[in-house]
């Protein structure tokens, strides 16, 4: 760069001549050198000489925004190309000709007092104008600027208004003015009239460069940051998210933006991940979207790894995930987990258990989904989506406990939906979650999937086992397995001795109340004894603590009950003890888990069940037996029963503690040091229902039209992986060609000849039926007439016959009729039900006469008695709404009628898919449509738009009704600081996961909504020209 200099009055002009040189970075420090390299040198040129006080001012004003820069950082990367356009440099010449007619001469500049931060803003904005860009530029092609540079423009047009602004204008932190302040006001001069400088074109230019990058928004940065960080870093990264890799990256946390961390660790409270988190996160096969199976010990954070890839797979690839889990309760609890993610993320987190889910579900086409299932609802979504073929939209796939594979036909509904996934979708992803297992290579092998293991644990687990008074420490790799480690301590009465010979007590008094404890027994009996005998024996101090809590409790349970309340938790609840396993309603079930969670409760005697549900970890966990029933522990429910001990982030070491009497060290001996069991395929489980079903869905679907085809899609299930274990008197083949024999059988699959030369398989009406609606193939049937025989004299003025017909068939067998009890509630129906029951083949007569304990000479269908029976039982209970009043009536437990009632409103979804494929059932469709509806929430009407949100239970619905909140739009606009304040016992993590989860809803109803409207006004692709 050429400069020209002209001292005329003591004042220094520059007027630049631009070189096609690049500017030198080490040469002389020009306005556009870093501030804090000139910034004192400026100062003492300012105190120095007055003269240049306000030009030093000026300098220092508009360099503001360099205060963070090095000399090595090229603010200006590229803008030097402006040099190669002639045509630019050519008008840039004519300007700067046209402003040396109006070159500014300045005299001496003095002040009569130091000016403030604004006065000298103020001064310096008029000595400076920029007209000659603003009027005399005649290039109007530069006047287009982008939004970002609006509000620069908008104060260059109004210098009044950046006067106002301040010093505060800016972001970035001042450091001048404070040193400029403390000049001595006598070093300053008289304040003089002064004429108008014009800063040369390239100033201006530079000037404008600097001032667009220094913009200060009006809005706080914190808020920017709430309000706007996901948008900007998804936009950014979308612009780039296919050149620079096929997965993409959408910001720093495992390629997820920033807000998903933050999110984690404000919804979860967790601040870092484990490192084998990060570990198995930077897995190549998780990079490359190949399928990945991670088994680690429980409790170590399997969970948080699979929600990150599932949040990877809807942000970034835009496609859509499921999440199979085991249970109706596990799946609620995620439900109610993420749907702060789904809102704040703006993704669907849909249910799929019981009576709820869509078949197929809706179609969207701004928001990607989460589908959160059961293993049979899993399934069926799965055939929904390769019917409609839908199934290239699922993304990811996970699979919580895996080993679940080897659990019976529930496994065995498992293989079938991954077998389809791994045969119809190659560009899906499967990430398996399981405990460790000992032929996990036979899993590999199946899935096609890399493993990762590792043993970390966030706490430390001692095993131990107590024989007699004495307790020994586990370890498995000595001869003897177990090492002495210490004598009870505590003293026994005789009475004590007697009632409690196994000396729990000593054992759980050592740690509550203070820490907690789980007592796993082998029956539910034996759970409610454990629970009151130990409250016998507790000091009275106990009841003091946490009393109101305790009292409070007691409340909730006996307002769930209707008033009614277990004498049981009467007597424990207020000890700090309770009961838990599947005789517990679910509201019950739910108060018990929030109230051990949250410290009120610190002994829960409990079933096994407890360790495969939701995690509700102890400091210490006692096994009262080695036996689950009357059958020995296997490992995997040792292993899963004592992985509840230690909770991560309260203890340091978790404790597990067998009892064991002489008879069973030698068995307890091979369990502690015996490996892992396998897991073996169970579609041959039950006379090969698993084989059948998969077959006859296959033929269904369209997934495979021949036998060869059928035998072709074996090849990749894991029994096949396991033939020579699982079939060895027959090959697989020949066990498919059987099965396909069979169906033909039933009339569920028939031959078509589509060509002369080849025999193609075809699903009748009734098999595509029984595989729509996954009715067990035992069982269709028998459904097919009882539904015809329903047709000839449907009773329409009570939901008697209709809940008989929707009565599952698996649970008849569980329940033997008490007879007096079946002729008292018989003889409360309505001559017309009471016609009903004779119809389908239970007089009045038969069932009094059983009462009376004589003979029957006319033989009666066993499983129509036994159904009728049950539907009793659901029809008292939609009648009533009171689940406690019911059990009474008919002396069962309230336990077994809420599983009778949920099963039975599984089933009714079931038996409408069924009907729905039948036209000669049209009647059904809107009918058991309702009937589903009751039976998912049998509680009156008003109640059900709250009980829809995921987590709200009867209980809660009444209290959220009693509130106000009576609708699903007042929960979702509902505030969880008012909802905690309103609603009794309502913490505050509980009223934000409400009101998300209403708010989740509400937004899929909506959309639904739309997606609904804008089909219907979607231009048809095949209309006629």
């Amino acid at each position: 760069m050429n400069t020209d200099v002209d001292n005329s009055c003591g004042i220094a002009v520059k007027r630049n001549a631009w070189s096609s040189k690049k500017r030198s970075r080490e040469g002389v420090r020009s306005n556009f050198t870093p501030a804090k390299k000139r910034q004192s040198a400026l100062v003492e040129k300012c105190i120095a000489n007055p003269e240049h006080s306000a030009v030093s001012q000026i300098k220092t004003e508009e360099n503001r925004v360099e205060q963070c820069c090095s000399d090595n950082e090229d603010l200006f990367d590229g803008y030097d190309s402006i040099i190669g356009d002639s045509s630019f440099l050519a008008k840039l010449e004519d300007v700067e000709q046209k402003a040396e007619q109006h070159d500014v001469v300045t005299t001496n500049v003095c002040y009569d007092s130091l000016p403030s931060k604004n006065a000298v803003k103020q001064s310096c904005e008029e000595d400076l104008t920029d007209s000659i860009f603003t009027e005399e530029f005649p290039d109007t092609s530069l006047r287009d600027f982008p939004s970002s540079q609006l509000a620069f423009q908008q104060d260059v047009s109004n210098p009044q208004r950046q006067c106002s602004l301040g010093m505060e204008s800016t972001s970035t932190p001042d450091v001048k003015h404070s040193k400029l302040t403390s000049v001595p006001a006598e070093t300053l001069n008289a304040k003089k009239p002064v004429p108008k400088a014009r800063r040369s074109m390239t100033d201006q230019l530079k000037r404008a460069m600097l001032e667009n990058a220094g913009t200060s928004n009006r809005i706080s940065k914190t808020a920017l940051q709430k309000e706007a960080a996901m948008s900007e870093e998804i936009s950014v990264a979308m612009q780039t998210i296919e050149s620079v890799s096929k997965e993409g990256d959408l910001g720093p946390f495992f390629g997820l933006p920033s807000k998903v961390k933050d999110l984690i660790m404000r919804l979860k409270g967790i601040q870092d991940l484990y490192e084998w988190q990060k570990a198995c996160l930077d897995l190549d096969s998780v990079k490359q979207r190949t399928n990945l199976i991670y088994s680690l010990p429980t409790s170590g954070g399997k969970t948080l790894v699979a929600e990150i890839l599932i949040f990877k797979e809807l942000l970034c690839k835009k496609k859509d995930a499921m999440l199979i889990l085991p249970y109706v309760a596990l799946v609620q609890e995620k439900v109610r987990g993420l749907a702060s993610f789904g809102i704040e993320l703006d993704f669907m987190v849909e249910e799929y258990a019981g009576s709820k889910g869509k078949f197929p579900p809706v179609k969207r086409r701004t928001k990607n989904s989460l589908y959160i299932t059961t293993l049979e609802k899993g399934h069926s979504l799965v055939n929904s989506l390769i019917e409609t073929k839908r199934l290239d939209n699922i993304g990811l796939v996970v699979v919580d406990e895996l080993h679940m594979l080897g659990d019976g036909s529930r496994g065995a509904i498992l293989e079938m939906t991954l077998a389809k996934l791994l045969y119809s979708n190659k560009s899906s992803q499967i990430i398996g979650m399981s405990a460790t297992l000992g032929n996990i290579g036979d899993l590999q092998r199946f899935l096609r999937a890399e493993n990762y293991t590792n043993d970390f644990r966030p706490v430390e687990l001692k095993e131990y086992v107590k024989l007699r008074d004495s307790i020994y420490e586990v370890e498995p790799k000595e001869e003897e397995c177990f090492r002495f480690s210490r004598l009870l301590a505590f003293k026994y009465s005789s009475g004590m001795q007697k009632m409690d010979p196994d000396h729990i007590i000593a054992l759980v008094t050592e740690v509550i109340p203070q820490q907690s404890c789980l007592v796993f027994c082998a029956t539910k009996k034996n759970c409610e004894n454990v629970a009151g005998m130990i409250c016998k024996y507790l000091h009275k101090d106990f009841l003091r603590h946490r009393e109101k809590e305790k009292a409070n409790l007691l409340a909730e349970l006996r307002n769930g009950g209707n008033g009614s309340l277990c004498p049981v938790l009467q007597r424990t609840v207020p000890f700090g003890l309770a009961y838990h396993h599947s005789g517990l309603t679910t509201d019950e079930r739910r108060l018990v888990e929030e109230a051990y969670s949250s410290g009120v409760l610190c002994l829960l005697a409990c079933t096994s069940t407890l360790a495969a549900g939701i995690n509700l970890p102890a400091r210490r966990v006692i096994l009262r037996s080695p036996y689950v029933g009357a059958d020995f522990l296997k490992r995997s429910q040792y292993k899963q029963m004592v992985g509840r001990a230690g909770r991560a982030g309260i203890d340091s070491v978790g404790e597990s503690i067998l009892i064991l009497q002489d008879k069973d060290k030698d068995m307890v001996k091979k369990l502690v040091s015996a490996p892992m069991e396998k897991c073996y395929s169970n579609l041959l489980h039950d006379g090969s229902k698993g084989l059948l079903s998969l077959i006859l869905s296959l033929i269904g679907l369209n997934v495979t039209r021949s036998a060869e085809q059928v035998v072709d899609f074996m090849s990749g299930t894991l029994l096949s992986v396991q033939e020579t274990q699982a079939c060895p008197q027959k090959s697989l083949k020949e066990l498919t060609l059987e099965s396909i024999e069979i169906l033909k059988q039933k009339g569920l699959i028939e031959a078509a000849l589509d060509t002369p030369f080849e025999a193609s398989l075809q699903v009748t009406r009734l098999g595509r039926a029984t595989y729509k609606g996954s009715v067990d193939l035992s069982y269709c049937d028998v459904l097919y007439k009882d539904l015809s025989k329903g047709l000839e004299g449907l009773l329409l003025n009570s939901f008697l016959h209709l809940v008989y017909l929707v009565t599952p068939y698996d649970l008849v067998s569980q329940c033997k009729p008490d007879w007096m009890i079946y002729f008292t509630q018989f003889a409360k129906l309505s001559p017309a039900e009471q016609k009903m029951a004779a119809t389908i083949g239970v007089p009045e007569s038969f069932v009094a006469r059983k009462a009376a304990g004589q003979s029957v000479r006319k033989s009666v269908d066993t499983l129509v008695v036994n159904r009728l029976y049950l539907a009793l039982v659901l029809y008292f209970l939609l009648r009533e709404t009171n689940l406690w009043s019911v059990s009474d009536r008919f002396q069962l437990t309230r336990g077994f009628v809420q599983t009778l009632l949920s099963s039975a409103s599984a089933f009714c979804s079931c038996v409408l898919h069924f009907t729905e494929e039948l036209e000669e059932f049209w009647a059904y469709k809107a009918l058991l449509t309702e009937l589903t509806r009751r039976l998912t929430y049998c509680v009156q009407a008003e109640l059900i738009p709250l009980m829809e949100v995921a987590g709200v239970m009867e209980l809660r619905a009444k209290q959220l009704y009693n509130a106000g909140y009576k609708t699903l739009a007042h929960l979702a606009n509902a505030d969880p600081n008012v909802l905690v304040k309103k609603v009794e016992n309502l913490f505050k993590k509980q009223a934000n996961q409400i009101v998300a989860s209403a708010k989740m809803l509400l937004q899929e109803k909506a959309e639904a909504l739309q997606e609904e409207f804008d089909d219907l006004l979607m231009l048809p692709v095949d209309l006629p020209s």
